[in-house]
């Protein structure tokens, strides 16, 4: 079984094979796409094809639609060249189950794909022409929370952006750029609305898009490169929305071992792509089967009925209480939690970490002793349901091979909202002293400990990327590993950096507690190991 759009049209050879095939005619989806588009989004890596198109197919499978969706890539283009288009841009998605079951699907919902930057041509025109049609209603985005960003750590702009505010719309290279250049495109027709939708798992991702978005069109307003009108049509919620969202999903890289069993099983189409822009893709993708969309329901020129596959829509402050309550207290902490202790001791899989005793205690309590108890409930969702299929289903599952180094990744800049939420939470609750807290502490100083770049036996470990890496281990340089008494005021700088966790955590009562845990676990091997189990 190859993946093309041939090979599917022979149902016994994959039904055979257990892989469920499309319900609805492909070729025609394709034309109905390209005549009446209604669905572009920017972002065509693993969570888009592993959740957001096999929404899309699940509408086309019950008729509730005919259109699919037009798949843009701005950043990588190999993943056109090499996995949509050699493919038909057909995609397999395995959902992988806690028993080690397999569930197999051809996606075939993207009618679609193409370069999203004006020196491919074609494609760009592409673009620009569908942008100028009256049914698109929605362009979304999974581009990551760096996608939008305009200015570099100090605060200036970009040297893509800057180019561009210099140098107007023609040859836009950032992709935000292009967004506002596409716009302008749709507001030239007619001031045809659209919604804008960022599918990003960043807290408050459709304003952070709108900002970026107004960045540009303002300063190319204002340089005279286009109308005056175009600002305000931009800025008009019942033309240009940009509803905010929350989507959780894991899609990791492709897995070797689920490379073997398609193979095992008669499907050929499983070569692993790293790009040279190191994105690690497949024609399949592998993916857990819990996934959650919350949408604010904002969408000026209508959309399809998404509810009926699953999707939340419902107004902006309840997209708000859900992402709080996933990112404050069910989801992420736990995740930094075992990413943190994971790196120390030396794991590679989230799923073996639940099977030690001390990890699995660890984030039990942060989330039902610590997380609950101010948890922020959004009332489409229940909390008590959401966090026990995290510790129950989701991250035990030992077919998901995700990894405690990816998620450690940029930890600085996650300790605010995935800790220092429930922190000041705690401090606006009457009669409560933070000082109780004890698991949240230890997971402070547990990042602190990992930053000295020593695992838990005193042997150098490698940190994950971060852009405050150098600047927090600078604090760290004269503390010993196995003296205790090394540790004087180094770790000062870092806990009462209201930046790192919302607060300044010496005032709020924590910083001598964090201190204490950490110097705890600098006696020497296994130090880190003994204080879990201390405190636990």
């Amino acid at each position: 079984m190859k993946l093309n759009q041939y090979s599917i049209k022979e149902f016994g050879v994959w039904e055979e094979a257990g892989i469920e095939l499309p319900k609805f005619n492909f070729e025609q989806m394709v034309s109905k796409t390209r005549e009446k588009p209604t669905w572009v989004h920017f972002g065509a890596g693993n969570i888009f094809r592993g959740f957001i198109a096999a929404v899309q197919q699940a509408l086309l499978d019950l008729n509730k639609t005919e259109s699919g969706i037009i798949a843009v890539e701005t950043f990588d283009f190999e993943i056109i060249d090499r996995i949509y288009k050699p493919y038909d841009n057909l995609s397999l998605l395995v959902l992988m189950n806690p028993d080690g079951s397999l569930n197999k699907k051809v996606i075939a919902s993207i009618a679609e794909s193409l370069a999203g930057d004006v020196t491919r041509e074609n494609d760009w025109n592409r673009l620009k022409s569908i942008f100028k049609q009256k049914s698109l209603q929605i362009v979304s985005f999974t581009i990551t929370e760096k996608g939008y960003a305009l200015n570099n750590a100090s605060g200036a702009f970009l040297a893509d952006v800057r180019k561009d505010l210099e140098d107007g719309p023609k040859q836009p290279r950032h992709l935000i750029s292009k967004i506002v250049a596409l716009a302008y495109e749709r507001f030239l027709c007619g001031e045809l609305p659209v919604a804008f939708v960022s599918m990003d798992n960043c807290s408050h991702n459709g304003e952070i898009l709108q900002n970026s978005v107004q960045t540009i069109a303002k300063s190319w307003v204002d340089q005279g490169f286009m109308e005056a009108g175009f600002l305000e049509y931009i800025d008009d919620p019942a033309k240009v929305a940009f509803p905010w969202t929350m989507i959780d999903k894991i899609t990791p890289r492709p897995s070797d071992t689920v490379k073997d069993a398609l193979n095992a099983s008669g499907f050929d189409s499983t070569e692993i792509v790293c790009t040279d822009k190191k994105t690690y893709i497949a024609p399949f993708v592998n993916a857990e089967g819990p996934q959650y969309l919350v949408v604010e329901d904002s969408f000026p020129n209508g959309r399809i009925p998404l509810e009926l596959a699953g999707v939340y829509f419902t107004d902006r402050q309840t997209v708000d209480r859900v992402e709080k309550m996933k990112v404050c207290t069910c989801l992420n902490p736990l995740h930094t939690a075992l990413a943190v202790y994971g790196c120390l001791f030396g794991y590679k899989l989230i799923a073996d970490e639940m099977k030690d005793p001390e990890l699995k205690k660890l984030v039990e309590k942060i989330g039902y002793e610590e997380g609950m108890p101010v948890v922020v409930h959004p009332g489409i969702l229940d909390p008590a349901d959401f966090i026990r299929e995290v510790l129950e289903v989701r991250l035990p599952n030992p077919n998901i091979p995700d990894m405690p180094q990816r998620i450690a990744t940029d930890t600085s800049q996650k300790m605010p909202v995935r800790f220092g939420e429930t922190l000041k939470a705690y401090q606006r609750k009457k009669g409560f002293d933070l000082k109780s807290l004890q698991y949240i502490p230890l997971v402070i100083a547990g990042w602190c400990r990992y930053l000295l770049g020593l695992n838990d036996l005193g042997e150098k470990m490698e940190l994950s990327p971060d852009p405050m890496l150098d600047e927090l281990q600078g604090y760290l340089q004269k503390i010993e590993f196995g003296n205790p008494d090394s540790l004087g005021n180094d770790l000062n700088p870092i806990l009462s950096n209201p930046k790192l966790f919302g607060l300044n955590l010496y005032e709020a009562g924590l910083g001598e507690k964090v201190e204490g845990y950490f110097k705890e676990m600098l006696a020497g091997k296994h130090a880190v190991r003994n204080v879990l189990r201390k405190y636990l």
